[in-house]
């Protein structure tokens, strides 16, 4: 079966399956503090297995088990034809972290035509804490659908465990994803982003710009939720600026009409 027929870097959205998107499930097993895994010794032999079906069950089971063993077959996998074995390979390698894994990924998020391939992709990314997807994922955050915008938008926030320059890098085309995305879910993700970044920052000119586009956010967005998420950014980073900003917003909502 031809699975990759035509690359289409920036399919719409309502193409996508969401039976292929395993973050989800990811999340549910976060929550579990004793889920019922898979035996490693058992999956790690189906990686290279030539049927289909098996390849996609052990790197799916990569998803939940944590064994550097399983990296080398998971980068191989991301060329697998099948999308549901790619996509279940990008998550294994999020849920692995390697510096192996991110010239890899970083070529299969610039050529993959499946949305939920790029979404798993720029996830590892993010895990992996690495210089090298700075620049991937800020283009991912700037061109790609929205389904993946969203994920590179929370990955981005990682750059505050790298350097300072990346964070100064990072911050200014978050701004402008949290001011002009037109989806609200992704301007949420860059709002939690930039409070992310701002505390690893002194009090400088970089950091009362990331402020004040948090207190725009707060006052100007047409969407509550991602108002919230503006605000919650400023609360934890108890910038005076930005709580009286709250203060001014909480007060205003009181007065009578």
């Amino acid at each position: 079966m031809v699975y990759e027929a035509e690359l289409n870097f920036l399919e719409d959205d309502t193409e996508l399956d969401p039976h292929l998107d395993d973050l989800d499930t990811l999340e549910v097993l976060d929550a579990n503090p004793e889920p019922l895994r898979p035996d490693p010794e058992e999956m790690l032999p189906l990686l290279t297995h030539p049927v289909t079906s098996q390849r996609m069950l052990a790197a799916r089971a990569f998803c939940e088990l944590q064994d550097a063993r399983a990296i080398p077959h998971l980068i191989a996998l991301l060329a697998d034809p099948c999308p549901l074995v790619r996509v279940a390979a990008t998550y294994g390698l999020g849920r692995n972290p390697s510096h192996d894994a991110v010239e890899p990924l970083i070529a299969q998020l610039d050529r993959d035509w499946n949305g939920y391939v790029r979404k798993g992709i720029v996830w590892a990314l993010g895990n992996c804490r690495d210089l090298r997807a700075l620049q991937p994922l800020l283009r991912s955050l700037q061109v790609d659908i929205s389904a993946v915008r969203l994920w590179a938008a929370s990955a981005l926030g990682q750059a505050a465990d790298l350097s300072y320059e990346s964070v100064i890098a990072t911050i200014p085309p978050i701004i402008r994803a949290a001011i002009e995305d037109p989806q609200a879910a992704v301007r949420s993700n860059c709002a939690w982003s930039l409070g992310r970044l701002c505390r690893e920052l002194p009090s400088n000119v970089v950091y009362a710009t990331a402020v004040d586009a948090l207190i725009q956010i707060l006052e100007e967005d047409s969407d509550l939720g991602v108002r919230d998420d503006a605000k919650a950014a400023l609360l934890k980073l108890g910038d005076p600026r930005g709580i009286q900003a709250i203060e001014n917003i909480e007060s205003e909502s009181e007065l009578p009409l």
